[in-house]
C-alpha cells in the first residue's frame, strides 16, 4: 500500500474513532468552572510572612529545591565516581562539561576569565536545565483538585516548572546583569566601562545617540533574558495542558481528545527533547557573552 493511502486510511480511522467516542461520551457542554490558569497559581502551603515580605512555601519553592538538590547531587555523585574508563553516565556528564566549559564559557571570554567564571556559568546552566526538566515530571502538587484515597485527600499529579514563573528567571537575570556590570567596572573603571558602550570609531556628536541606545539596550537585556526563558517554558506547559485534556474539559467534547492527545504527546517530546536544554544553553551562553563583553575595551 502506498504511503498516501496509509496516511488517508489513518485519518479516516482517527475520525471514525472520534465519532465512536462522541457516541459513547456525548458532549457535556462548555465547562465554565474549569480554570486552566489556576495550574500556575501559587497557593501557599506554609505561610511565612515578615512584614511586606512573603517567604511562604509553595510548589514553586518545592521545584526550586528539587532543581538545586539535583544540580548539587548529580555533580557530587559523578565527581566522586570518576573512572579511567568512563561508563555511559560519566560519558554524558563529560560531554555536558565540555559543552559548558569549552563551547559556552571559553568560547566567549579569555582563558583566565573563563577559569574564574566557569563554575558560575556551569551551575547556572545545570540549574536551569534541571528546573526545566523536572517541570515535565508529574508530581503531586495540585492541591486545588485533590484525589480522595480511603477518605484522605491527596494532591493530584500535575506538571509545573519554577522557570514558568517570571520571578525565577527575573531573579537569575538580575544576578547576571549586576555581575557583568560589576566585572566591567572592576576591569576597566567606571568611566572607561561606559565609554566601551560606544563602538570604536564613533566620535563627536554621533556618540551621544549611540550611547543612549546602548543604555536602553542594557535595560532591555533584563527583559529579553528573563522573558525568553519564562515565555518558552510557560508556553510549552500551556500547550501540553490544553492539548492533554484542558481543551476537552473546557469545551466538553470528549471526541476532541482523539485529535488533541497525540498533539500533546508531540509537544511533550519536543519540549523535553529540545526546548528545555535549548533555553538553558541560550541563557548560559548570553551570560557568558555579557561577561566577556563587559571586560572588552569595545563591544
Amino acid at each position: 500500500m502506498k504511503t498516501k493511502y496509509k496516511v488517508l486510511l489513518g485519518i479516516v480511522g482517527l475520525i471514525a474513532f472520534a465519532a465512536i467516542i462522541n457516541v459513547i461520551f456525548p458532549g457535556a457542554g462548555e465547562n465554565t468552572e474549569f480554570q486552566p490558569q489556576n495550574e500556575f497559581k501559587l497557593e501557599p502551603w506554609v505561610e511565612l510572612k515578615a512584614g511586606p515580605f512573603d517567604f511562604s512555601i509553595n510548589k514553586a519553592v518545592l521545584y526550586l529545591v528539587l532543581a538545586a538538590a539535583a544540580t548539587i547531587g548529580t555533580m557530587m555523585f559523578v565527581a566522586n565516581r570518576m573512572q579511567a574508563r568512563p561508563n555511559r553516565v560519566q560519558t554524558a556528564v563529560e560531554l555536558a562539561y565540555d559543552l559548558m566549559r569549552n563551547q559556552i564559557t571559553r568560547g566567549n571570554m579569555d582563558d583566565k576569565m573563563a577559569l574564574k567564571w566557569f563554575p558560575f556559568i556551569g551551575t547556572l546552566f545545570l540549574f536551569i536545565w534541571f528546573s526545566n526538566m523536572i517541570g515535565y515530571l508529574p508530581l503531586p502538587t495540585n492541591t486545588e483538585h485533590p484525589i480522595e484515597i480511603f477518605g484522605v485527600d491527596f494532591p493530584a499529579f500535575a506538571i509545573y516548572a519554577a522557570t514558568a514563573n517570571l520571578s525565577v528567571p527575573l531573579a537569575l537575570t538580575l544576578m547576571v546583569w549586576i555581575a557583568y556590570h560589576f566585572v566591567g567596572i572592576r576591569a576597566q573603571g567606571f568611566v572607561r566601562y561606559l565609554k566601551s558602550w560606544v563602538p570604536a570609531g564613533v566620535e563627536g556628536p554621533a556618540a551621544i545617540p549611540i550611547f543612549a541606545i546602548e543604555v536602553i539596550s542594557q535595560f532591555v537585556r533584563i527583559i529579553s533574558l528573563s522573558v525568553r526563558l519564562f515565555a518558552n517554558i510557560l508556553a510549552g506547559h500551556l500547550l501540553i495542558l490544553f492539548m492533554g485534556g484542558g481543551l476537552v474539559v473546557l469545551l466538553g467534547v470528549a471526541a476532541l481528545g482523539v485529535f488533541t492527545l497525540p498533539m500533546a504527546v508531540v509537544f511533550f517530546i519536543f519540549e523535553v527533547g529540545l526546548v528545555a536544554t535549548l533555553q538553558a544553553f541560550i541563557f548560559a551562553t548570553l551570560t557568558s557573552i555579557y561577561l566577556g563583553g563587559a571586560t572588552a575595551a569595545h563591544h
